[in-house]
């Protein structure tokens, strides 16, 4: 009898704790809160037109937008996004099919797992 397991993926996302909170100090609570808004929602067309990028399969397109993508994270303290966008562009400016596939679908997962972990911070603090 063949047994069949299912893997979980769990990216655990790192956040610069200190970032969100400089940004908190010279902004104030309500302001920070708003920039980090829009920081979010452009994060996340980021996200979106690096996944149709690669859907495309236009490496070049993914590759610029992986690089925005990485800026912006750092901006607000998303270490984890902005290093697996790091490594996305790299491997579109190589061309290497199957590691784009992979750390495509990764950029997805801690994408999702960042943005969600940055507006908790927020929203708490």
């Amino acid at each position: 009898m063949v047994h069949i397991s299912a893997l979980v993926i769990s990216e655990a996302v790192r956040v610069d704790s200190r970032r969100v909170a400089d940004i908190i100090g010279e902004l104030g609570e309500t302001a920070a809160q708003n920039v980090i808004g829009l920081a979010l929602e452009q994060l996340a067309g980021t996200l979106v037109a690096v996944q149709e990028a690669l859907e495309r399969e236009d490496l070049a397109q993914a590759a610029a937008q992986s690089d925005r993508l990485s800026r912006l994270s750092w901006q607000v303290g998303l270490l984890s996004l902005a290093g697996v966008a790091m490594d996305l562009s790299s491997m579109a400016e190589r061309g290497d099919l199957p590691a784009v596939a992979a750390i495509g679908a990764r950029l997805a997962r801690v994408g999702n797992q960042s943005l969600t972990a940055i507006w908790d911070r927020t929203a708490l603090s």
